[in-house]
């Protein structure tokens, strides 16, 4: 009896992601600690505006604890691989239910955040791995200095001084900010703390956190091509 109990927790774990709301619920859950890193990933990348002692001592920072750091980045891989993998899972469901396009596409209740999940997900997986290449690892980097945090200002000034870099850096947060919008709505909905009484409440909720998000990240490569932070 005991052997059987110790293992049924997992099964019946298993058999939940199986289930389309078990997939939802995952990406209900990796999206929330997902926008959690967006935002605040975001806080600190406002910091270029306080100057290069501020924003180097911020990476600095970062950089402080090995351990903490390097835990963090493979909690967020993980979410990203779930993520991504409920989202495709999801998806395939949806196709075989559906084998058929239909004739005529109506678009009623969805939003064009929603019809552009996704191919917006993968451009932004791509941006990621660019993004990461160019200011984490410095392959792309079009100028020195480069590496180390103890520089962290001067490298993205010297980053966004590239102008296709920083078309390409706003572009990738438009998509963020469809992606965030309609996800933010979705996970509220997969958590079931969608009401009709505060339906309108959660839509601008969704709103706000997706513009505030595209808004403060388009920011930086802004200023720095407009000469307003050098």
């Amino acid at each position: 009896m005991s052997t059987t109990a110790l293992h049924l927790p997992s099964k019946s774990l298993f058999g939940f992601y199986e289930t389309t709301i078990g997939k939802k619920m995952v990406m209900a859950l990796t999206g929330m600690v997902l926008v959690g890193f967006v935002v605040g990933h975001m806080a600190g990348n406002l910091q270029i505006f306080l100057g290069p002692e501020a924003f180097n001592h911020y990476a600095a920072v970062l950089h402080a604890n090995a351990a903490l750091l390097w835990g963090a980045r493979l909690g967020l891989l993980l979410s990203v691989f779930l993520h991504i993998l409920s989202a495709v899972q999801l998806a395939l469901i949806a196709k075989r239910a559906r084998p058929q396009n239909y004739v005529k596409v109506t678009s009623t209740t969805s939003t064009y955040a929603s019809r552009t999940m996704y191919w917006s997900g993968p451009i932004l997986a791509v941006f990621i791995v660019y993004h990461l290449l160019h200011f984490t690892v410095g392959t792309v980097h079009p100028t020195t200095p480069f590496p180390g945090h103890e520089q962290a200002y001067q490298n993205v000034i010297a980053g966004f001084q590239v102008v296709p870099v920083s078309l390409f850096y706003i572009f990738a947060m438009v998509l963020l900010c469809l992606h965030l919008f309609h996800g933010v709505w979705s996970m509220f909905q997969s958590l079931g703390l969608a009401h009709p009484r505060y339906t309108p409440l959660l839509k601008k909720l969704a709103v706000g956190v997706s513009l505030l998000v595209a808004i403060g990240f388009s920011s930086v490569p802004v200023a720095v091509m407009v000469g307003l932070v050098r």
